[in-house]
């Protein structure tokens, strides 16, 4: 049998007996203070401090069930003396200690080589989140790396039912994480699964369609996906839009660090100019009132932020779509605007959707797509398509060639033959 005692969210340690347990090991847990059971995940919390654990392994070690070998560890658990002379009955059980200390030190490298490789933050997130979930999950087993890792795959896909495009993002961080941190010989991942993709057509909406959808918002909110609409750009892209990203003589709207950390520039629809610039004028207005409130800072981007701090204030650098209301720092006090969060628009949309009457699977994204099948449709050029979208490959871009009206549309169904003699 085996305990394990990892460090676990909340401030808490978590003690979980595998193999089961005897009534002393029971009353070991059980005489910690403020101890907690935690019934879904079978695991007993304690305080996370030095005192809650010597508590716990002075009260297993005197049980004499486990056998902890090498002084040094003894030294590191027990530093008593008394605990320390007494003999050990040599048994079977094994006490397992993971307080995750080197997990979080290669999480910590992991970090640090993406920031200097300069992934973006959603991707940095995105692979912190994954190798954390491989480390906590992961046994101390005599299997391969390569093993362990298609294990880890094959639980994401068969229990949690994961999507394939979902399960190849976690690979990618793990591939990352084994060779930049553990520094693992690439030959070991010549047997890796890797989940097929399957290729979806998109759904795309009519223009009737899209007109019904922006006809059911109203002020910003309808402002920023007739945006999406009309410039093809991603959700993340427009609510990391800046005043200065705004172009009204050339008539364009420059996205920074789009995906793959790529920018480029999409037109400035001339039918939103009069909107845009009523906009601005109100956002200005707000801004205004932050600063004579003493705040109107925002979060610059890195480079920005130590070379020209003093810039966080300025009108240029302040968000297209700020919140309504100011983010507070409980510990400093300092108020600041972020953007407006996506699920804002996201749950407009959905409302508009369904109050339309559209049965089709819509969303935030779906106006990207009709963008791009729109233009094909009048007859652009794929390449300035390609172009407009931010796709480095254009075999992504011919997707929408799929669902353009020369395909199955203009088709007559020989059923519509046989009815019509």
């Amino acid at each position: 049998m085996t305990i394990n005692i990892c460090s676990s969210e909340a401030n808490s340690i978590s003690i979980r007996f595998d193999g089961g347990f005897t009534q002393d090991m029971l009353n070991a847990v059980r005489s910690v203070p403020d101890r907690v059971y935690n019934p879904l995940c079978k695991i007993w919390l304690i305080p996370n401090n030095q005192k809650s654990l010597d508590t716990f392994l002075e009260n297993i070690y005197r049980t004499g069930d486990f056998n902890i070998e090498g002084t040094r560890a003894k030294e590191q658990i027990f530093p008593q003396k008394n605990l320390l002379e007494k003999k050990v009955p040599e048994r079977k059980n094994e006490l397992r200690l993971s307080n995750r200390e080197s997990d979080s030190q290669e999480l910590q490298k992991l970090k640090e080589i993406l920031v200097t490789k300069h992934y973006s933050q959603r991707t940095i997130e995105n692979y912190l989140y994954w190798a954390k979930t491989f480390l906590r999950v992961q046994k101390n087993t005599a299997s391969s790396t390569q093993e362990q890792i298609n294990a880890f795959l094959t639980n994401l896909a068969v229990k949690q039912n994961l999507s394939a495009p979902t399960q190849n993002q976690a690979l990618a961080a793990l591939l990352f994480f084994f060779k930049f941190v553990r520094h693992e010989d690439p030959e070991n991942f010549k047997n890796i699964i890797h989940a097929k993709n399957k290729r979806r057509v998109p759904c795309v909406l009519s223009r009737e369609e899209v007109r019904s959808v922006f006809s059911r918002l109203e002020g910003s909110r309808r402002l920023a996906v007739e945006l999406l609409y009309g410039t093809g750009m991603r959700l993340n892209e427009l609510l990391t839009l800046r005043i200065l990203d705004m172009d009204f003589d050339r008539k364009e709207i420059t996205i920074r660090c789009g995906k793959g950390g790529k920018d480029r520039r999409v037109m400035l629809p001339e039918s939103l100019v009069s909107k845009l610039k009523e906009h601005i004028a109100d956002v200005k207005l707000l801004h205004e009132k932050d600063l004579a409130e003493g705040w109107g800072k925002v979060l610059l981007p890195p480079s920005i932020s130590k070379r020209s701090p003093e810039s966080a204030k300025e009108f240029r650098w302040q968000w297209l779509f700020p919140q309504k209301n100011r983010w507070k720092n409980e510990k400093t006090g300092e108020e600041g605007r972020h953007h407006i969060d996506e699920s804002i628009l996201q749950k407009a949309v959905k409302k508009a959707v369904q109050d339309a009457g559209i049965t089709k699977n819509a969303s935030c994204h779906t106006f990207r797509h009709s963008f791009a099948t729109h233009l094909l449709e009048n007859g652009y050029d794929i390449r300035t398509v390609q172009e407009l979208l931010g796709h480095s490959d254009v075999r992504t871009t011919m997707i929408y060639t799929h669902v353009l009206n020369k395909g199955a549309k203009e088709v007559v169904s020989p059923l519509d033959g046989i009815m019509g003699d």
